[in-house]
């Protein structure tokens, strides 16, 4: 049906869920196959976008601080979005550069790998959403190449 891989607390656990029969499914976990019963008391998390949420936020003196989530802006066609979260190590173009495909434009850290961020096309780099040091999100607008 459907395979996923988990990693907790270090460990890699390659899972497939075999079959699902009302509250009863079937999984494999690393070649081991359990019969597990599935709680549907529990509602299904819907995996959609929020408004802003305020939340507040203890800080380590014990007094509280509000932060509100900023929706994330649209991404236009001509964006290079980040893959994953991570902090942008290093920017290797400027505003105004012309870039070809897959040429390197940035390094993303993420997960504690570097990846190489590459122009999906030819073209010429109109802005530059994020710089060294910013923290990205998946999705996020990088670089937009017109």
């Amino acid at each position: 049906m459907e395979k996923f891989n988990f990693i907790i607390n270090g460990n890699n656990y390659d899972t497939e869920v075999l079959e699902i029969i009302d509250n009863k499914a079937q999984i494999q976990v690393n070649g081991v196959i359990y019969n597990v019963e599935i709680d549907n008391s529990k509602q299904k998390i819907a995996n959609t976008p929020r408004a802003n949420v305020a939340r507040p936020v203890v800080k380590s003196s014990g007094e509280t601080q509000t932060i509100i989530k900023q929706p994330r802006t649209a991404v236009s066609d001509n964006a290079v979005t980040a893959p994953l979260p991570g902090v942008i190590l290093d920017v290797k173009v400027n505003v105004g550069d012309t870039v070809t495909a897959g040429q390197h434009l940035l390094t993303l850290e993420a997960m504690k790998m570097e990846n190489n961020i590459d122009s999906p096309k030819d073209g010429v780099v109109k802005s530059i959403a994020k710089h060294k040091g910013d923290s990205v999100m998946e999705g996020d607008a990088l670089i937009v190449i017109e």
